[in-house]
């Protein structure tokens, strides 16, 4: 196979592993918010602020995969030397 094609594969698996553990992430993260504020429901407030700071965290994983998904598609540092290599 090409290398370009193994570049959008890569890209692909690269997405949907990363989607799929941070949507796990954030599932058991609203889940244990959710539990807590049932819990107690004076202190809210404070759980949901680190909640969010908690997605905020996890949601930065998926940009960083979503930006290196990007450098392999359309910025990759290797694709002269390969086209070099195959004497294109």
């Amino acid at each position: 196979m090409e290398f370009f094609a193994w570049c959008m594969i890569a890209a692909g698996f690269g997405m949907a592993i990363g989607s799929f553990g941070t949507g796990l992430g954030q599932g058991l993260a609203i889940k244990s918010a959710v539990e807590g504020v049932a819990r107690n429901p004076g202190a809210s407030g404070k759980i949901m602020t680190i909640m969010l700071i908690g997605l905020a965290m996890i949601e930065s994983l998926a940009i960083y995969v979503f930006v290196v998904a990007m450098i392999i598609l359309f910025a990759n540092p290797f694709t002269d030397t390969v086209l070099q290599l195959l004497g294109k």
